[in-house]
């Protein structure tokens, strides 16, 4: 720890940009690696086996959706209660414990096997919160949250053409799969945390920008949810339908390029890779806004886009008016528009737009919580309800209602934050005025 402690002072006196290009950089890295261990097994399609009439990859799918969802709730306190310095700690400990479910997984037959799916979904939930703890409050949040956020993009096709490539030319067989291509990023993980550990506390300019971030205890929880409660409840319901889609594109991706007759293993990684690069400069180009709140006003404005966009491109695709690579790119393109600024920068402008001191840990987790609970749900009824429904169709015919929700849903919320911001400026006004002698 001395030697961490010594170069973390060191690293202090680099300028700005070059130390949130290090962290920019090094929570990609590591958020990319800690996909490897979630979604790896993705890639495999396990064919011709079901148990109770529903497909061994969805039992798969379901499982670590639940273990993951589960951890989403407890990180709504873990994660805003931790101090910062047991971050690094619990990285390696948690994806430790995921990697050794993947062993475990390889070796106990099927169907046996699918509680390890579950133990390696429960520690990886937390991993989101202990990264972005290295990057919140600070001036360039938006630049550094952009470059992780787009590993939630890149990471996917990224590890399933890994996991594919393993399959296919090293002749990898699906089970023993996951966890092999999870020992390929072990190495580069250790690295990342480590560069993350390097990462020294916010400055106070930084402070005066973007508001002192602290741990919040239950009471001050609650207090937050009971004042922004409207936006809240319109924001969770934006986001629970967006991770939703994302998560069944996300696991089902290779069904879905099945459907549409399209087997090429490298085209994951393609179409994320364009998807990941349009994401990040949109990103990006908030650091460049300094008003909080108007930037938190953008950023309603990039989901609504996103909605649009998904609702032009799936409606163009229906009929027949471009190809499924297009409409492919285009609806997850709209799709991680939406998606990605809640997990990186939404709650991060919301918080100083308000002044609230307090974490945004704590406001993602209330909203995973919530997104993976909708997730499991949707699989289950899909399954048990519709089985008979290709993953390519229920996806299109899913992402239009997205479309439609969404967009409402997140004018209204830019209209009700809008207004709660007029109605505490009105209220600052008039203490100001009280105080004024007469």
């Amino acid at each position: 720890m001395k030697l961490i402690d010594q170069l973390r002072v060191k690293v202090a006196k680099w300028p700005y940009g070059l130390l949130s290009l290090m962290a920019a950089i090094s929570s990609f890295g590591a958020y990319t690696c800690m996909y490897a261990f979630r979604k790896a097994f993705a890639a495999g399609t396990f064919t011709g086996q079901q148990y109770f009439h529903i497909d061994y990859k969805v039992w798969l799918v379901i499982a670590q959706i639940i273990g993951y969802t589960l951890s989403k709730f407890y990180g709504i306190k873990f994660i805003s209660e931790l101090k910062p310095g047991q971050r690094a700690k619990y990285i390696l400990l948690l994806i430790g414990i995921a990697w050794l479910a993947l062993l475990c997984f390889a070796i106990v037959p099927a169907p046996y096997n699918i509680i390890f799916l579950f133990i390696n979904g429960f520690p990886l939930g937390l991993i989101w919160g202990l990264v972005f703890g290295y990057l919140e409050g600070r001036k360039s949040t938006e630049f550094m949250a952009a470059v992780l956020s787009i590993s939630l993009i890149f990471a996917s096709g990224f590890v399933k053409t890994v996991a594919r490539i393993l399959m296919s030319s090293f002749h990898v067989n699906e089970f023993n799969m996951p966890f092999i291509t999870g020992a390929l990023f072990v190495v580069p993980l250790l690295l990342f945390v480590f560069l993350l550990e390097l990462m020294p506390a916010p400055t106070a300019e930084d402070i005066r920008l973007r508001t002192k971030r602290l741990p919040m205890d239950a009471a001050e929880r609650k207090s937050f949810l009971q004042r922004f409660l409207p936006g809240i409840i319109l924001t969770l319901i934006i986001y629970v339908l967006l991770t939703i889609m994302r998560d069944v594109r996300d696991s089902f991706e290779v069904e879905i390029w099945n459907s549409m007759g399209i087997k090429d293993n490298t085209i994951y990684a393609k179409i994320d890779t364009i998807i990941s690069i349009a994401v990040l400069i949109a990103m990006s180009l908030l650091i460049l806004v300094k008003k909080n709140l108007k930037a938190f006003s953008i950023i309603h404005v990039m989901i609504i886009s996103g909605c649009v966009l998904i609702g032009i491109a799936t409606a163009l695709f229906t009929f027949h008016l471009i190809s499924p690579m297009v409409w492919m790119t285009l609806a997850g393109l709209g799709l991680y528009l939406g998606y990605v600024p809640y997990n990186a920068v939404f709650f991060e402008r919301l918080l100083a737009s308000f002044h609230y001191k307090g974490n945004v840990g704590f406001l993602i987790y209330v909203a995973d919580s919530m997104g993976y609970l909708g997730s499991v749900s949707v699989l289950l009824i899909k399954e048990l309800g519709q089985p008979s429904v290709s993953w390519g169709t229920f996806f299109k015919n899913s992402v239009l209602a997205v479309a439609v929700i969404g967009g409402i849903c997140a004018t209204l919320s830019l209209l009700y934050f809008l207004r709660s911001a007029r109605k505490k400026n009105l209220d600052q006004q008039e203490q100001q005025l009280n105080i004024l002698p007469v």
